[in-house]
């Protein structure tokens, strides 16, 4: 009657336990869910700057270090990059304003719409609060007042969240890129049995996004300047009537463009084209055959040559090309700016969960085989796993973790080198 009063006790505690545990889970997707945008572009630069940090870590006694100089080394020329798109867009667009053809639409619109008196107007009403500063509190009612402040502080509170994401992001990657050695220590000494299908699993995941993210990133970074150097170099022979408008900044687009796989490029280079086309046709006939040889150099140099030189050896070779589309073009469609990251995850998720776990569920043998093997069934004459609550596994199980756990490299799960700590 004692035994069975015991273990109604430990039933009892493990059952409230894992209510507890439900509980948390519940509460932690909640809030994973509700910044995650957030969290999947902090997880997609730590898989962008990991390789970095793992040859800094090499050379470098601390992790903490190691990892603010990998963050650095993306982080940097990322927003470089940023502020000279945004100066090139606005020198672009002033030099449109003052342009001839600006002044020209404006003379065709001039019967139209009262442009002059608008102008007029507005000079007037300059010349008057700069001769009577005080003249703006009457022409400034509460309400208009109101708006304004209302603007700014939601510009304010626009900028300080967007700041807020940014510091979270920053945070998320540091530390994974400083301590995810111990989280897979962890699940390995937890969740995760050596050789088991959940180990195999999750490293090939593990691979799968790293090729997705930073083989990607390593692509598009090459890809954008070797696109820069061409299309400044086809400058220099270029026609004035048909040069290409800021070679360097449309090298760097087709850069970004080459994030999406098949399209790619084909997204940045074509519409060009076609525009230098047509004002070749308008402007000077002749001119043609420098789109003709703008055309090609894009294919050859530019599309042809990384996808068929790099891109074997930086993108995923177990996930489909075009399933890696449709991630990135459904990825957005669904969840909006951050599906380009999550979408590459689902896919990454699901498709080695099918590739690895699936056949397994359908037939234990499929343990004895490695995970680049599991395209081939076993044969119906292969013996099964052994059970592995036997005593003789259950005791080598227990060895080998003791042995994962005692050892300097907790981080082999994962393929990874271990590197110093703190």
């Amino acid at each position: 009657m004692s035994v069975d009063l015991g273990r109604s006790s430990v039933d009892r505690q493990r059952l409230t336990l894992w209510a507890l545990a439900f509980a948390l889970l519940v509460v932690l997707a909640f809030v994973a869910w509700s910044y995650v945008g957030t969290l999947v572009f902090g997880l997609f630069v730590y898989y962008a700057t990991r390789p970095v940090m793992e040859r800094v870590a090499g050379r470098v006694a601390s992790r903490t270090l190691a990892a603010a100089v990998a963050l650095l080394a993306f982080v940097v020329p990322a927003l470089l990059l940023f502020a000279y798109a945004i100066a090139v867009a606005l020198t672009e667009v002033a030099a449109f304003v003052t342009s001839e053809e600006v002044g020209e639409t404006l003379a065709v619109l001039e019967p139209y719409l009262p442009l002059s008196a608008l102008a007029g107007g507005l000079d007037s009403l300059v010349r008057v609060v700069v001769a009577d500063p005080a003249r703006l509190q009457a022409l400034t009612t509460d309400e208009t007042f109101l708006a304004v402040v209302e603007a700014t502080l939601g510009s304010v509170g626009f900028l300080g969240s967007a700041g807020l994401h940014a510091f979270i992001v920053l945070v998320v990657s540091f530390y994974l890129l400083r301590d995810d050695y111990r989280i897979v220590a962890w699940a390995r000494s937890t969740f995760l049995r050596q050789g088991s299908v959940a180990e195999r699993y999750f490293v090939v995941v593990d691979e799968d996004l790293r090729s997705v993210y930073f083989g990607n990133i390593v692509n598009a970074a090459v890809t954008g300047l070797l696109a820069g150097v061409v299309f400044n170099l086809l400058n220099l022979v270029a026609p004035a009537v048909v040069a290409v408008p800021q070679p360097t900044l449309v090298g760097l687009l087709v850069g970004v463009a080459s994030l999406v796989p098949v399209v790619g490029i084909k997204l940045v280079w074509v519409p060009v084209a076609l525009v230098l086309a047509a004002v070749a046709v308008l402007e000077d006939p002749t001119t043609l055959w420098f789109v003709a040889l703008f055309a090609v150099v894009s294919v050859v140099v530019v599309d042809w040559i990384p996808d068929q030189v790099l891109r074997p050896f930086v993108s995923g070779r177990n996930v489909h090309v075009g399933a890696i589309m449709l991630a990135y073009i459904f990825g957005p469609l669904l969840w909006g700016w951050y599906g380009i990251f999550l979408g590459p995850l689902v896919l990454v998720l699901g498709f080695e969960f099918g590739r690895v776990v699936a056949p397994w569920l359908a037939d234990p043998r499929w343990t004895e085989f490695q995970v680049g093997d599991a395209t081939t069934a076993p044969d119906a004459d292969t013996p099964t796993v052994p059970d592995a609550d036997s005593a003789t596994d259950r005791d080598a199980t227990e060895e080998s973790r003791a042995a994962d756990d005692a050892g300097p490299t907790p981080d082999d799960a994962l393929g990874r080198d271990p590197t110093t700590e703190d």
